[in-house]
């Protein structure tokens, strides 16, 4: 990377109940070439979907437990210093996982924010920034759980950030599903990489 510029991080993105489609490795593709390492588990071995009643069909089929432990799964073998991303459904696993493991570096939540009893926390820890992205209208987006994250985050003492989008489309940086925007999903891509050149540039947490 050239000189001043942050240093590369290692970034774990988890997808949403759709699964691992192309938009996701894409998305991971941009980071790579950002100069980070990512990391994209495939939790429904293969399985992708095009529609969120199936992909929740094959969630509830998993349970979320089942998810957290392939998540874990996934996660052997890499370093501590993590940052945890995910989209949607793949947000809870982020927060979830980048609350409890240890050396977090950062949290990322595209669409998707949870109330920390959500996720099985009283608090959160003061070493672990967090950046949260919803567009405003959409059906997801639960304005009292963004607030008691928020206000949990800012009571630890971490950074917190959310940014709105204009529209309602909930996976607006997939470039294949009826809710893309374009420009939306620049910016917000813009503003992710900004939040880790910032943890980048900032030393490791206890």
């Amino acid at each position: 990377m050239p000189p001043g510029s942050a240093k590369g991080l290692e970034i774990v993105v988890f997808h949403s109940a759709l699964g691992l489609r192309p938009g996701v490795a894409a998305w991971a593709e941009k980071l790579r070439a950002a100069g980070h390492t990512v990391h994209t588990p495939d939790l429904y071995s293969g399985e992708i979907f095009d529609d969120l009643e199936a992909g929740m069909h094959k969630y509830q089929a998993l349970g979320m437990s089942g998810l957290v432990a392939r998540a874990q799964a996934a996660l052997a073998g890499l370093g501590e210093e993590l940052v945890y991303a995910g989209f949607a459904l793949g947000g809870a696993l982020a927060e979830r996982l980048g609350a409890t493991r240890s050396r977090s570096r950062g949290v990322i939540l595209m669409h998707a924010a949870l109330p920390l009893s959500a996720v099985g926390l009283t608090a959160w820890p003061r070493a672990v920034p967090l950046q949260v992205h919803y567009a405003v209208d959409d059906p997801w987006r639960n304005r009292e759980a963004i607030d008691s994250l928020a206000a949990s985050v800012r009571r630890s003492g971490a950074l917190f950030q959310q940014f709105d989008y204009p529209g309602s489309g909930h996976l607006f940086a997939d470039p294949d599903l009826p809710d893309h925007n374009p420009a939306a999903a620049e910016m917000m891509f813009r503003r992710v990489t900004d939040f880790l050149d910032r943890i980048g540039h900032s030393p490791s947490g206890p």
